[in-house]
């Protein structure tokens, strides 16, 4: 019907309240008219889901801070109640239509890493002038996947991983991410952070 997950939720909530209400009352007409003891029906209502996130918005922003958006607010939307990014930053490493979760961080203009090859050898990484070393518990999708032999997919793992076990207690531990191998995670070492 193009309702929204909230107003489904408030739809369900006050259809059970009707059907409360309803059984309430007819419950108390059977008790006039009986004596017998009727039974008391209870209504599971659905639990309720958090209606507001909290997440940080840090790095080259107007006003940097922790932010309270309503759940299945987006990542342009916390950019905007962050006064939006300062003049000449690039925001395209970002996916602004991101769907926010509760106690994420949004990290704008963030260093970027520089990839580059040489003839014959694998090629190596090496940061910006510009930067150091991406943090693995705050780093975005777009920061992680600029990482050399980390794509979209690998990413998607890191951030799920986190997610799913809260932050990293050491670097070590990425190797426990599946599809994080000995050698990318040695490709990787010495260009992450926690």
């Amino acid at each position: 019907m193009g309702f929204s997950q909230e107003q489904e939720r408030a739809v369900a909530i006050v259809f059970a309240a009707f059907l409360a209400l309803g059984g309430a009352f007819f419950a108390l007409a059977q008790g006039s008219a009986s004596s017998a003891a009727s039974p008391v029906i209870s209504i599971p209502v659905a639990p309720t889901i958090a209606s507001v996130i909290v997440v940080d918005v840090s790095g080259k922003v107007i006003k940097p801070g922790v932010y309270k958006l309503p759940t299945g607010s987006r990542a342009i939307d916390a950019l905007t109640l962050a006064g939006g990014a300062k003049a000449g930053v690039d925001t395209s490493d970002i996916n602004l239509a991101h769907v926010l979760v509760d106690g994420e961080q949004i990290v704008i203009g963030a260093p970027k890493v520089v990839v580059s090859s040489s003839k014959g050898s694998k090629s190596k990484s090496k940061l910006s002038a510009s930067g150091g070393p991406i943090s693995i518990n705050s780093a975005t999708a777009a920061q992680l996947d600029s990482l050399p032999g980390i794509g979209p997919v690998m990413a998607a793992r890191i951030i799920a991983y986190r997610q799913k076990s809260g932050p990293f207690k050491a670097i070590d531990e990425l190797r426990k991410v599946p599809g994080m191998g000995a050698a990318k995670f040695a490709e990787i070492s010495n260009l992450i952070k926690l």
